[in-house]
């Protein structure tokens, strides 16, 4: 099944538990946040093979927004990183790309990135 297929199950994932994997083994937190992004992209790769037509990502809560401000903005330049350099391969591989949620709080550079692609 081609990716973006309107066939195919909805999966959605919470992305959660990053940075406490990462501190269980000794890394820091933001270790946890950049294996996690890699991640993603194994699991947009392999999602249409496993009959999934939409996949639905859940990435930032509103609580994020308590977490250490470092932390915070690391995680908004994960994402505008993975954006950026993702959003090619998502084109050529069919997968429509949807950002959803408040975006008034979200940097101009990321803000950016989520309205190019």
């Amino acid at each position: 099944m081609k990716q973006g297929s309107p066939r195919g199950i909805h999966v959605a994932i919470i992305m959660d538990g990053n940075g406490r994997w990462a501190t269980a083994r000794g890394q820091l937190r933001t270790a946890g946040h950049i294996a996690g992004a890699r991640t993603v992209r194994k699991i947009v790769e392999a999602a249409p093979d496993c009959g999934i037509g939409t996949l639905t990502l859940y990435a930032f809560s509103a609580d994020n927004w308590r977490r250490p401000s470092r932390e915070v903005a690391l995680l908004m330049r994960l994402f505008r990183r993975y954006l950026v350099s993702e959003v090619a391969r998502c084109v050529t591989n069919g997968v429509r790309m949807r950002i959803i949620g408040r975006r008034d709080r979200i940097p101009a550079e990321l803000l950016r990135a989520i309205t190019n692609a």
